[in-house]
């Protein structure tokens, strides 16, 4: 037996005793109850007693029964928040990796970038380089011929109106120097 069963009984019967007590002494005309009466409403009371503690025995059984329940229930929610909260890790490493992916491509498009810049510099820069090394000598070049044919302007052009004489004898060279519009 529990002790708190125990008290309430003992709290229970001292509080019948006193009641009986109380209202045989205060009462107008004396009792007349017997010894068996009492005995048999003490054991009622007895037997009421138990059936109460018998109720209240499967209250608490009850009551643990449902503690036990919420428990597990607890139990479960907490599970599925501890399933949550992995879900959130993996969810948060999925990020972190992205998010490393992305900047190895920035890096990479800038990587790229670069690279075609530098390419078109040098291109541009080896471009120009070419064309004024390229086009001194030829400018020097050119401008002895231009002398050349300067100085010997006179002696073409000489020689061009013999050749047209004598194309006047000579049918051929007439046809030639038609065929180059020189006539």
């Amino acid at each position: 037996m529990k002790k708190g069963n125990k008290f309430l009984k003992v709290v229970l019967f001292i509080f019948l005793f006193f009641f009986f007590f109380i209202s045989f002494i205060y009462s107008a005309e004396p009792l007349k109850i017997t010894e068996t009466e009492i005995i048999e409403r003490l054991t009622r009371v007895e037997e009421g007693l138990k059936r109460i503690e018998e109720g209240q025995r499967a209250i608490i059984r009850e009551i643990d029964k449902r503690f036990e329940a919420v428990d597990k229930r607890f139990e479960a929610v907490d599970k599925r928040f501890e399933a949550v909260d992995k879900r959130f890790e993996s969810i948060d490493k999925r990020f972190e990796n992205m998010e490393k992916r992305f900047d190895q491509m920035i890096n990479l498009f800038l990587a790229i970038v670069g690279a075609f810049t530098a390419i078109v510099a040098v291109s541009i820069g080896f471009a120009i380089w070419d064309r004024r090394t390229m086009v001194r000598p030829f400018e020097a070049k050119v401008k002895s011929i231009e002398e050349e044919i300067a100085g010997n302007k006179k002696t073409l052009h000489s020689f061009l109106e013999a050749l047209r004489e004598l194309s006047k004898k000579d049918e051929k060279l007439l046809e030639i120097l038609k065929k180059f519009s020189l006539l």
